[in-house]
């Protein structure tokens, strides 16, 4: 399980995150979404020790404040929005900077597999800098999905955190990343992923924490959080939520107006 409790977090006089708690279970997808500042990606950072946020965080029991880097790599890997490589690595040694820093680093077919995972296969050699905006975040994925391979291990979950995975993928490959997160879980890892696409978190999450102006507005099912009134107030903007039968909620910008 990964906790975390009172987290606040200030630049100069300004709180990009105030008083916020927040949990997330292994075997399951958790889903943070709300609007541009809402400090979203800023509490992913926290929960991985990233961020200098005040509070308490502890994931699989490990106190991460105290926790040595090499045993937090062993149980979680993190996919930030954007990783910009200045030299010319080959995909396949990208993905193994992962797997190095993970318990599978004497597997010799683990980069291929972790690329045919997400829809890379064949591309191992290619020079990473060569590909596309979309294959090059797919190529991240697939390194910290190498780091974290088993979702389960001797020492309990692994976890996936995972900062917009889908923001620059076309949608067939928004559908496979999803599906990759979710079959993840469903093996009982645990995944956190910030979120912009209402749809696919209604679609793929089971939980989700909704933010605004660094504080959890809602935090619960995906059909107690993602409510007219809990997005309208979020987001500023009046907006409809519908509900497809066997399917679950959906959001249509169409049916925006003014809060």
């Amino acid at each position: 399980m990964l906790a975390a409790s009172h987290l606040t977090l200030r630049i100069g006089r300004r709180r990009i995150l105030d008083d916020v708690d927040f949990e997330a279970r292994a075997g399951a997808v958790t889903a943070i979404v709300g609007p541009n500042g809402s400090g979203k990606t800023t509490l992913l950072r926290a929960l991985t020790g990233e961020g200098a946020a005040e509070g308490r965080i502890t994931l699989n029991g490990i106190d991460i404040a105290a926790a040595r880097p090499a045993r937090l790599a062993a149980v979680r890997a993190v996919l930030p929005q954007a990783t910009p490589l200045a030299f010319p690595f080959l995909v396949a040694e990208v993905v193994r900077l992962g797997q190095r820093a993970g318990l599978s680093a004497a597997d010799p077919g683990l980069a291929e597999r972790a690329l045919s995972a997400v829809g890379l296969q064949g591309l191992a050699a290619r020079p990473y800098q060569e590909l596309s905006g979309g294959e090059q975040q797919r190529v991240q994925l697939a390194r910290v999905l190498a780091q974290v391979w088993q979702p389960v291990g001797p020492e309990g979950p692994h976890w996936l955190f995972l900062d917009e995975p889908v923001a620059s993928l076309d949608i067939a490959h928004q559908l496979q990343v999803m599906r990759l997160a979710r079959g993840y879980a469903d093996a009982g890892g645990g995944v956190v992923a910030v979120m912009h696409d209402l749809n696919l978190t209604a679609m793929f999450a089971d939980r989700v924490a909704l933010l605004a102006g660094g504080r959890v507005l809602a935090a619960g099912r995906v059909s107690e959080v993602l409510t007219d009134t809990h997005l309208s107030q979020a987001y500023g903007c009046a907006l409809r939520v519908g509900v497809l039968p066997a399917q679950g909620p959906y959001i249509l910008p169409q049916a925006a107006g003014a809060a």
